[in-house]
């Protein structure tokens, strides 16, 4: 084998170009080398290959603000857990000390009834829920080899995910049947809670709603009470007397302030009013609020979807669209169906045992297999 010169010396000029780069990054700290290899990968990474698309763009760009987010809701979330109790603590103090004896004694047995009743069984079912919906585990896929079957690889978590999976950021793990993370929970909502976390929703809402209308006449009084209290809080105790007043026997000799009488209320019924006001103003703004998620979930129930899922399927029905194709979600059973599986319905007697009575129940299935429209009819005869 010879050497030809004219390669020698290239080989020559390649090492001496790479000791040169070298000894050039060698003067570099190592905080900005390792900052610009980082950016040089990020470059990279968006011409990976042909599947890179928008999407991968935008994750790219975006991931220090992903990241930033997913920290602050993890930290966050046992200072929301605590304002949801502080709350609802204050609006059941203000009903027991306040309204419930007004309740006794003014309205007749039936409504006294009707209101200790209903009253207790929705703050059951708010206790309840809401305490199984961040107790609960959502579900997470196994982590050890096994036959179940998986449609992709997390490439987080570099595991087989079943079907419905989805990896939460803020958790750091895939969750089965994903919904999303509720930092008011603390917890992923996902296949093993997502009924609590709709109850206790739809609890929660029937209660404030309750409370807004019951206390719609009371909140009035309070209200213009309050109004009351601010006119009279603006006469001043002492009016100073001028001019002739003192000679012609006004006021005492050696008195120079006619006192005014003492206001028409008192501090507890100022606080009274006060909190009547609180209590409405709150209730009626979470019911608004919760009362549309509420029923935006009920929707994607209704349809056998997830919130993840919704966007997944409309995107799937737009590509299917433009090919002349029709998308059917697989995991749509039909509404009343739907609700039978969300719900863990199997028989007559579970709509009291089961929807209207708590129940810790688990679900139909165990999150790693879906049946794909397995039923033409019903899915249970209920």
């Amino acid at each position: 084998m010879r050497w030809c010169p004219s390669s020698v010396l290239h080989l020559l000029r390649c090492v001496r170009s790479r000791s040169c780069t070298r000894r050039g990054k060698s003067r570099l700290p190592p905080w900005i080398r390792e900052t610009w290899a980082y950016i040089l990968l990020l470059v990279q990474s968006l011409c990976f290959n042909s599947l890179t698309d928008s999407d991968v763009v935008f994750d790219s760009v975006f991931e220090p603000v992903f990241w930033t987010v997913d920290y602050v809701t993890r930290w966050f979330g046992t200072v929301f857990v605590c304002l949801v109790v502080i709350l609802t603590s204050s609006i059941l103090a203000i009903v027991y000390i306040i309204l419930l004896p007004l309740v006794l004694n003014t309205y007749s047995p039936p409504w006294i009834a009707w209101h200790i009743c209903y009253g207790h069984w929705n703050l059951v079912m708010i206790v309840f829920h809401y305490y199984k919906s961040a107790r609960t585990s959502p579900g997470y896929p196994p982590t050890v080899k096994n036959d179940s079957p998986f449609v992709a690889v997390c490439k987080k978590c570099i595991m087989p995910k079943p079907a419905r999976t989805h990896h939460c950021g803020i958790c750091n793990r895939c969750i089965l049947k994903m919904d999303h993370h509720c930092p008011w929970l603390n917890n992923c909502v996902g296949h093993f809670n997502h009924r609590y976390f709709f109850s206790f929703c739809l609890s929660m809402t029937l209660g404030c709603v309750y409370c807004s209308i019951s206390g719609r006449n009371l909140f009035l009084e309070a209200y213009n009470a309050i109004e009351h209290f601010k006119h009279l809080d603006m006469d001043k105790p002492g009016v100073p007397v001028t001019g002739m007043g003192p000679l012609i026997g006004l006021l005492p000799p050696g008195q120079t302030n006619y006192q005014t009488p003492a206001p028409h209320y008192t501090f507890k019924e100022k606080m009274i009013n006060k909190s009547i006001i609180y209590m409405w103003v709150l209730t009626s703004t979470v019911g608004v609020a919760l009362g549309a998620l509420t029923f935006w979930h009920a929707v994607l129930i209704s349809r056998g979807e997830t919130s993840i899922e919704k966007h997944i399927n409309s995107k799937e029905t737009k590509r299917l669209a433009n090919r002349g194709r029709v998308y059917k979600n697989p995991f749509n059973y039909g509404r009343l169906n739907n609700w039978k599986v969300f719900l863990g319905v199997e028989k007559r007697s579970h709509w009291l045992t089961r929807v209207i009575l708590p129940s810790g129940h688990p679900p139909l299935c165990d999150g790693l297999t879906w049946d794909i429209l397995p039923f033409k009819k019903d899915l249970m005869p209920v």
